[in-house]
């Protein structure tokens, strides 16, 4: 959806109840929250905004957000640090700055609105773009060479697991068909490709039928599962007793795996039978959503991209034991 004059070009999805989650641990004067996509810097701002005695580590894997966020936060100065990285690189980053634990971690995962109003980008199914995908275009495959390069059998793997794409199969025939032919380079083919690969029943629910194999490719292209994988054990490392980590899905796929590490740090790891259960067995974490919070029904109205929206968040209750 493109911006209009009036309207503002990146909403940031569920602001204020992602600021009341932190807000506890992040008022605290000096305390340091990290912004771990920081997209075009929409809840980094109202992060700064909010807590003047906070300081903010930011960090995108995109050069082109980063610039234009870097130009939003300027004017709060020295409070606010713009990190190129991959937020499964927070530990790392934390190091190279001197700060030893956090008070606040805020994620909100996928892909960012500039993102998706950048035609030339390739992410969104509606407009006719190249077929690129790369949250960082200066690193790493394109979508175009993953659908013209991979095995077929490798390609009905990231359209099932990523995607969860019940006829990946049916897809991929066409695609391999086709790239022989000619190799694939613009989104509008491979739109048109899926519509007459499904069956009828199958293009009348669910909206554009496109969407889960173009979720698919963007997950396989920037690797993002497995980089979620290691980034939310690492920033609930990363926080101090007290602090607070909020984090928005997108699809069933990453809040699964943000459910599973957030349940996982809640729960006792003490054998069963015990009458007492040891400090070293005590659960790490309280969680502060029962199940995922959902966007209100005026902030979808408001914001389309908040529909699929899911929040999770939990508190740091004790150090983990050497």
């Amino acid at each position: 959806m493109s911006a209009t004059p009036s309207e503002p070009r990146h909403v940031p999805v569920m602001l204020d109840r992602c600021l009341d989650m932190l807000a506890p641990a992040v008022e605290v004067p000096g305390a340091v929250v990290v912004d771990a996509t920081l997209g075009l810097g929409g809840h980094s701002e109202a992060l700064l905004r909010r807590f003047p005695e906070a300081r903010l580590v930011a960090v995108d894997r995109d050069p082109a957000a980063l610039k234009l966020a870097g130009e939003r936060l300027a004017p709060y100065g020295d409070r606010a640090t713009l990190v190129h990285a991959v937020y499964d690189e927070i530990p790392e980053v934390l190091e190279r700055l001197g700060v030893p634990k956090v008070q606040g971690v805020l994620f909100d995962l996928g892909v960012s609105s500039m993102q998706l109003d950048e035609a030339d980008r390739g992410f969104a199914y509606a407009q006719d773009a190249p077929l690129d995908m790369r949250m960082n275009q200066t690193a790493g495959i394109s979508a175009a060479e993953v659908l013209n390069t991979y095995p077929p059998g490798e390609l009905v793997r990231v359209l099932r697991e990523y995607g969860e794409e019940k006829f990946a199969r049916k897809i991929v025939e066409a695609v391999v068909r086709e790239r022989e032919r000619e190799p694939f380079t613009t989104s509008a083919r491979l739109v048109e490709l899926i519509r007459e690969a499904l069956p009828q029943a199958a293009k009348r629910t669910g909206g554009n039928p496109a969407k889960r194999t173009f979720q698919a490719l963007r997950i396989e292209v920037n690797g993002e599962l497995t980089v979620l994988e290691r980034a939310i054990p690492a920033a609930v490392a990363a926080l101090a007793v007290g602090g607070r980590i909020a984090v928005l899905s997108y699809h069933s796929l990453e809040d699964r795996l943000v459910k599973g590490v957030l349940a996982a740090g809640a729960a006792t790891t003490a054998p069963p039978g015990l009458p007492v259960v040891p400090e070293q067995y005590q659960p790490r974490l309280k969680l502060l959503t029962r199940g995922a919070e959902l966007p209100t029904e005026d902030e979808i109205a408001a914001n389309r991209r908040a529909a699929p929206a899911r929040l999770r968040g939990a508190q740091r209750i004790r150090e983990a034991l050497k």
